[in-house]
Formats: structure tokens, C-alpha cells, sequence
């Protein structure tokens, strides 16, 4: 029972289901400071930029002249009117099971930006989080943004500034563009997991197991 209770914190599992080639149709119906209305398989959906649609469509960038959308990787810059019809497979539907460790926690190794990191996972956490030394680990130049905000920490009050990850990765399951928070001092101690990232999953929890399900 002692090797087996040492050996759950570092259980993670990734299950990917076999994707599926399908027919996609987009038009671009309308285009914004920052945001488009696309047409997708007949029916409108307006994308802010960061947004991805349930088709696993991604908004990268808009402006009144053109928006670039990202499909599984392959980049695209499209006009008002714009139309593609392509074939493409749909982003696996991985799922990543998480045991409670010794501490009531959920925690686990990830990647942010290709860099190996360990998150807890937080979904009390409105925003993905870590302290200014972590950043500077990263590579993350969080005063390039603007200047910073006012973040009430259990250690006082303390500087915060707002910054956009490229990629963050937690086995299977990968999101892109996700918003996040860096805190002057050593507040978090451990990089949090919050909603700009959860949002994108399906959490269940059963037991001693937490299961975050890609929705894309």
C-alpha cells in the first residue's frame, strides 16, 4: 500500500480518441476592431480574438480589413466574403486524469510554451497565475504589456501585470493564447492552473480523481 500510495501523485493519463476527417465551409460575414463574424457550416458565430469555435476554429487576430483564423495549426487570412471550403481533422479529445496528492491537492507536470513546469490546479482561480520569478524563468517579459495592477495577495498587496501565453500544455490537452497573471514577490509559490485555461476542458471529479476533458 506504501509503493502504491507513492506512486499515484505521479500518475497522468492521456487518452486521445480517433479523429475523424470532416467537410468544413467558412464565410466571413462581418470583421471588427478585434473580432469577426464568421459563417461556419451555415450558421454565424461572432469570435473575439482568442476565442475558438466548437469546430476548433481559432480568431488569432481581426481588424476591419482582414481576420487570421488558425485550423489545426494551418494559418489562414481571410477578406470580407471570404470563403473556404476544406477537409480537416478535428483536435483530439484528450483527456488527462489527476490523482489528489498527499496534500489535498491537484497537481501536475505541464509545459508552458514547450517549457516544463509543474501546475496546481486551481479552479478557484479566475486566471492562470505565477510569481515574477517563474516568468523570468519562462522567458516572459511581463512589463512589455503596460503598466501593472494592484493584487491582493495573502502577503499584502502587490504589483500584477497581465500577460497573453502563447501555449500551455497539460498532457494531451493543449490551449493557446491564454491570458495569465504575473505577481510581483514569491506569491504563488507554485504556478495555478486557473479559468483562462480550465475554461477550455470538461472537469469531473470522482474520488480521489480530478478528469479534464479537451472540448476541442
Amino acid at each position: 500500500m506504501d509503493g502504491l500510495k507513492f506512486l499515484l501523485p505521479l500518475l497522468l493519463l492521456a487518452i486521445s480518441m480517433p479523429a475523424r476527417t470532416e467537410e468544413i465551409q467558412i464565410d466571413v460575414v462581418g470583421l471588427f476592431t478585434r473580432a469577426a463574424l464568421l459563417e461556419v457550416n451555415g450558421k454565424q458565430e461572432l469570435l473575439r480574438e482568442g476565442d475558438r469555435s466548437k469546430e476548433g476554429i481559432l480568431l488569432v487576430s481581426a481588424n476591419s480589413r482582414e481576420a487570421v483564423i488558425d485550423l489545426n495549426g494551418r494559418r489562414m487570412t481571410l477578406n470580407l466574403s471570404s470563403r473556404i471550403g476544406t477537409r480537416f481533422k478535428p483536435a483530439e479529445m484528450a483527456t488527462v486524469s489527476i490523482p489528489l496528492n498527499d496534500y489535498g491537492q491537484y497537481e501536475s507536470s505541464g509545459m508552458i510554451d514547450g517549457q516544463s513546469v509543474t501546475f496546481l490546479i486551481d479552479t478557484g482561480a479566475s486566471i492562470v497565475a505565477m510569481n515574477a520569478t517563474d516568468a523570468k524563468r519562462l522567458g516572459i517579459d511581463y512589463t512589455a504589456g503596460g503598466p501593472p495592477h494592484e493584487a491582493t495577495t495573502a502577503g499584502g498587496v502587490v504589483k500584477s501585470w497581465t500577460v497573453q501565453i502563447d501555449s500551455i500544455q497539460l498532457g494531451g490537452i493543449r490551449v493557446r493564447n491564454v491570458p495569465a497573471a504575473v505577481l510581483e514577490g514569491g506569491y504563488p509559490k507554485q504556478i495555478l492552473l486557473g479559468m483562462t485555461f480550465l475554461r477550455n476542458v470538461d472537469i469531473r471529479q470522482s474520488a480521489n480523481l480530478m478528469v479534464l476533458k479537451s472540448k476541442f
